[in-house]
């Protein structure tokens, strides 16, 4: 019987537990005021894919740091990886990379405007002529030699741009396992990496991860898609408060069971709250032309979360950039609270009361080398100059505040914001828009790579706002997603609005198919 809360063990697959490739020992990792790991046990097997599942600020991504020796363990503690063993309080980068253990992240480190072959060679050498010019022909069958047996569909002459997510992402793995002489060593780390992929590129990805496992390759998986989760792995680890839930067998538990593992109780999946009744109006798009987009047409009202939907390259973040003054509208009209609305800057948009979240928060939300108190205050700084001078008093005591309201999980506001955990990350920037009271808030995937408790928390604080008065534009590639927590779905396909649902015709699966182009 499988119990919540105690660390257990199922039969291993297949008869398979003399393979073990990874075993850590009683691995804990104590930062100054926080113990991110403390005790934890975990092996894992060649020709396996073992997920790792935990919300944020679990564990997972200190784990993944020590694994690479990015971060040393407390003394005590031991990673044996194939043959070699190593004390957790003196791995290194080094000493990761001579045992085999690669990584590749949910930003993959790639180069769109190089070629496939250039990209591969970056993960390893370019070879060289007598004059040590680069060797582009020997280059060129290298590379040929590595798509073959990474089963990769692509040339080596081929730009990364006209290749689809999924193929990138494959790029990126096999440039960290190409010096691999096979697959019987070593261990492959894989961080969020559908995050930021279409339903239907994820399968592709999913089914080439399971011919790796299927060659011997040790893959240890970590996403917050459990969907995902139960589809491709063997074996699921869960880490809770920096402790290890448990390990057990994929096929003997669901996505339910799964939700307990991570936050310790059951969570609403729709997080969707009863709306305020649309009135009054927030905002209106009139024949909007801004590429690729033409002749938009909606209106969004006061209390409604309006979803967007569309495959990638449809328009959908255009749209939002559009409406915040980050792209030249080219033609149309658009209206805020019925007042005529062109913001030439963000700045404007900022003023005039539309709040924007991206969809990528590291590259261009935050400020990972700042305070929380910093990062929360920065649209309103110049509100806290006072004689030439920043009031930073000021700007910590509202952002503890800050912090309280809009459920960051955080020692002090003084904390640098690369210390917290992606979704803690993300409530942040909640926060600094949300204080604000914008009259419009647009979200650009705001869940990506959060795991069901967070997404959860961020959706009530839409809500909130949205309860205040508020309007809301969503965007996630997530159809589930959007027909939970969305009051209406709109539909771009090919620049343009094809549809609206609402009510009873919002299903997930009508939303693909008219995203796709299937069915009217």
């Amino acid at each position: 019987m499988i119990e919540v809360g105690n660390v257990h063990t199922l039969s291993p697959p297949n008869g398979s537990a003399s393979r073990s490739r990874v075993q850590i020992t009683q691995l804990s990792k104590t930062f100054p005021g926080t113990r991110a790991l403390n005790g934890v046990n975990l092996d894992i097997r060649a020709g396996e894919i073992h997920a790792l599942i935990g919300g944020n600020g679990s564990g997972k991504s200190t784990l993944i740091k020590v694994l690479c020796g990015i971060y040393q363990g407390d003394p005590g503690g031991t990673l044996r990886i194939g043959n070699s063993e190593t004390k957790a309080d003196e791995t290194t980068p080094a000493i990761a990379r001579q045992n085999g253990v690669r990584v590749v992240h949910q930003d993959l480190g790639v180069f769109l405007d190089m070629s496939v072959a250039e990209n591969l060679a970056l993960g390893s050498h370019y070879e060289r002529t007598w004059f040590q010019g680069i060797d582009w022909q020997s280059l060129k069958k290298r590379s040929e030699t590595l798509l073959r047996r990474f089963e990769i569909n692509a040339a080596p002459e081929t730009e990364l741009r006209s290749l689809g997510p999924a193929v990138r992402t494959q790029i990126a793995i096999a440039r960290a396992l190409q010096s691999q002489a096979d697959s019987s060593s070593g261990l492959l780390i894989l961080d969020e990496p559908t995050a930021s992929l279409p339903a239907q590129e994820v399968e592709m990805l999913l089914a080439q991860l399971k011919r790796y496992a299927a060659k011997g390759q040790a893959i240890l998986y970590v996403s917050h898609r459990l969907d995902e989760i139960l589809a491709i792995a063997d074996r699921v680890s869960a880490l809770r408060d920096g402790e290890l839930v448990g390990t057990y067998d994929a096929s003997e538990i669901s996505e339910g069971f799964l939700i307990e593992l991570i936050i310790g109780k059951e969570v609403d999946k729709t997080a969707k709250a009863t709306a305020s009744s649309p009135s009054d109006l927030a905002f209106r798009a009139r024949n909007l032309t801004v590429e690729p987009l033409r002749d938009v047409t909606f209106d969004v009202h006061k209390g409604e979360i309006v979803g967007i939907a569309g495959l990638l390259g449809a328009g959908r973040t255009e749209l939002l950039r559009a409406i915040f003054g980050d792209l030249e509208v080219k033609n149309g009209e658009m209206q805020l609270a019925r007042v005529d609305y062109r913001p030439g800057s963000p700045a404007a948009a900022i003023r005039a009361g539309v709040a924007y979240i991206p969809e990528s928060r590291v590259q261009d939300a935050v400020f990972m080398d700042q305070t929380i108190a910093t990062n929360i205050a920065m649209p309103a700084m110049g509100s806290y100059f006072k004689k030439g001078r920043i009031a930073q008093g000021r700007i910590n005591r509202d952002a503890t505040d800050d912090i309280a309201q809009f459920l960051v999980k955080a020692n002090s506001a003084d904390a640098l914001l690369a210390h917290l955990s992606g979704g803690n990350q993300q409530k942040v920037v909640m926060a600094r828009w949300l204080r604000l009271r914008p009259k419009l808030l647009l979200l650009d995937e705001p869940t990506q790579g959060v795991d069901v408790g967070a997404r959860a928390e961020i959706y009530k604080l839409v809500r909130a706002a949205t309860n205040e008065g508020a309007a809301a534009l969503l965007v996630a590639s997530d159809f589930e997603e959007l027909t939970a927590v969305c009051d209406r779905i709109l539909v771009i396909r090919e620049g343009r609005i094809v549809t609206e649902l609402r009510g009873a015709a919002m299903t997930p699966h009508r939303v693909a198919q008219l995203t796709l182009g299937v069915g009217r």
